[in-house]
């Protein structure tokens, strides 16, 4: 189930992280001739981490889906069965006796 073709390079989005918070660290002392390339590429940056998050967060969705198509499969008829009858011996063993 797993593919790492659908997982985002986390260190790849790290890295953008890292470069946002050092323009956010220099914007105050940038000159103004530099300002909107900076500003520029700190929406660029923005825009890549915004698009693996929601890379990350299509493939978490899809296996998500993945996994429930496979448990809506699972018979847990003979667990529930089991569960059901320790239950009842549970409350047979609770029950003050005569």
């Amino acid at each position: 189930m797993e593919n790492n073709a659908r997982t985002p390079d986390l260190e790849a989005l790290e890295a953008r992280i890292a470069e946002l918070e050092t323009l956010a660290d220099d914007l105050g002392t940038v000159p103004d001739e530099d300002l909107i390339g900076v500003l520029g590429r700190a929406v660029e940056l923005l825009g890549e981490v915004n698009a693996g998050v929601e890379s990350a967060m299509g493939s978490l969705e899809l296996e998500s889906r993945e996994v429930g198509e496979l448990l809506d499969r699972v018979d847990f008829g003979s667990f529930d069965a089991a569960l059901a009858e320790l239950e009842h011996q549970e409350r047979s063993n609770d029950e003050p006796g005569p």
